[in-house]
């Protein structure tokens, strides 16, 4: 009787609109020569470092959000989001590992700058190779010992290591306590750029710098030796092993590199902050970082990035209905991922089987 059940052309056609408009970007994307690709790409990181510009033009005033300058917004959540959320992609996306405490390392960042700007005096550039070192250490360190653990155990140890730093963070009195650490300086004046609270667009631009960084070194590392065993992990970590790969050894190399973004947004969070607290760090921060990244798109850079803008600037928009804001943030995650459980741009291979899996069925 299969047989005789002829496939539905309307759910194959709902299975290929899927791919549909991403596919003829790429396609498009793949025609362009080099010449071409470059120059789009300075055209798009152009466009946006004039993004802390927009809020003064009257027709788009309505990217303004109600308390926060629009400017402070798009530094912190927007920019700290969008870059954290790229390196817990590289965790969680790309080796397939479950980080609950992904905070830890921002915080570590954080916590490094407060300390090394106010009591040594050392400023914003010269803390953030150590915030980063820092975290990356961190990250070995948790990772030796809980890195052979997998799913929810794996969840639940990280989840306790964000906690842990927490509460060493408030009762530890040496810095700060319950009360943090204030009046941490602004970074120096560099390359012409005034950095305070007066001046958000060169927060806005370092970050946007430290973003592209990233995402360099994530396309360099998909094609290389690393990013086919974090492919290879994320896939079937059983058959990796038995493959021949590494597996503890790129699984602390995922961690340890998304520890450093980690660190690195702590230390620019920090500078541009001028105070940080124990509070400022909880599990909340985790678990919408990785919201970014469910939300926007496993392992794609881009839909994370996509995910990072949305979930850090709709809250800070909608902050005009006060208590009902988180309702109605909750509520349209979850109208969103019951129509795109894989995020608003899944990984290309992973909606290809999915239409595949689709098509076939309605053959069946």
């Amino acid at each position: 009787m299969a047989s005789l059940v002829k496939p539905s052309p309307n759910r194959e056609f709902k299975g290929k609109a899927m791919i549909n408009l991403r596919d003829k970007g790429a396609e498009l994307w793949d025609k362009a020569n080099r010449t071409q690709r470059v120059i789009f790409a300075i055209v798009l990181v152009a466009l946006i470092s004039l993004l802390p510009f927009a809020g003064g033009f009257s027709l788009t005033s309505f990217l303004n959000t109600p308390i926060s300058s629009y400017e402070a917004v798009l530094v912190y959540p927007v920019g700290m989001f969008v870059l954290m959320a790229l390196g817990l992609n590289i965790v969680v996306g790309k080796s397939g590992l479950l980080d609950l405490g992904y905070v830890a390392f921002f915080a570590i960042g954080a916590y490094a700058d407060a300390i090394l700007g106010t009591r040594y005096h050392m400023n914003t550039w010269e803390v953030l190779p150590i915030g980063m070192g820092l975290a990356m250490i961190s990250g070995v360190i948790l990772g030796l010992p809980t890195l052979r653990l997998r799913g929810d155990y794996l969840a639940i140890v990280t989840l306790g290591f964000g906690e842990i730093v927490r509460i060493v963070a408030v009762n530890n009195p040496g810095i700060g306590g319950p009360n943090g650490i204030p009046a941490i300086p602004n970074p120096p004046k560099t390359f012409g750029l005034k950095f305070g609270l007066d001046n958000m667009k060169a927060f806005f631009w370092v970050v946007l710098i430290m973003a592209l960084l990233v995402i360099w070194m994530v396309r360099r590392f998909t094609v290389r030796r690393p990013g086919r065993a974090w492919e290879a992990i994320r896939q079937d970590e059983d058959v990796a092993m038995l493959m021949g790969v590494p597996t503890l050894k790129y699984k602390i190399w995922s961690f340890s590199i998304g520890a450093a973004i980690g660190g690195a947004a702590g230390v620019i969070f920090a500078s541009k902050s001028m105070y940080v607290a124990p509070d400022m760090f909880s599990f909340n921060i985790s678990v919408l970082v990785l919201s970014c990244v469910v939300f926007g798109g496993m392992g794609n850079i881009w839909g994370v990035i996509v995910g990072g803008l949305l979930l850090a600037y709709i809250p800070e928009r909608i902050r005009f209905i006060t208590n009902a804001r988180q309702l109605v943030f909750g509520l349209v995650l979850i109208v969103i991922m019951n129509v795109r459980p894989d995020g608003i741009l899944p990984r290309k291979k992973r909606e290809k089987a999915l239409v595949k899996k689709s098509v076939t069925e309605g053959k069946a």
